[in-house]
């Protein structure tokens, strides 16, 4: 098994976010092959983009996966995500949690900043999602 080339955790003195699906810290080793992922939408293959939030949460995070999946990486292998939500809602964040928890599976999460807009690239885009990978180096 490969030595992580990343920690992360959650000190003593901050609330814990388990509940919330991300983590306060993550630590990179020197020397680490860092993957910078652009922000993936909800639109697929050809383009299309479903009017539903939920939908765009899953294919956003199904692009991601192929994006990682494409530098031979893995949800495993984040240590920072940052998500973009057009009308943020506690509503919006709970179908995100959920859905990001079913894509990343149990363990700890990367780090995470959500950041509420107002629009996105594409009318109709409600969510945006980009990603820091750490991968040992080749």
């Amino acid at each position: 098994m490969n030595k992580p080339v990343f920690t992360l955790n959650n000190p003593a003195g901050l609330y814990d976010p388990t509940a919330n699906g991300y983590s306060h810290v993550a630590s990179v080793a020197a020397g680490a092959r860092l993957l910078f992922i652009a922000g993936q939408g909800g639109e697929d293959e050809r383009g299309n983009l479903s009017p539903d939030f939920a939908e765009q949460v899953r294919q956003a995070l199904n692009n991601l996966r192929t994006a990682l999946e494409s530098a031979g990486a893995s949800s495993r292998d984040v240590v920072k995500l940052t998500v973009l939500i057009v009308d943020h809602s506690e509503a919006r964040l709970r179908v995100f949690g959920e859905l990001l928890q079913v894509a990343f599976g149990t363990g700890p999460m990367p780090t995470c900043t959500l950041i509420p807009v107002p629009r996105l690239a594409l009318d109709g885009m409600l969510f945006e999602i980009e990603a820091v990978a750490a991968l040992a180096a080749e």
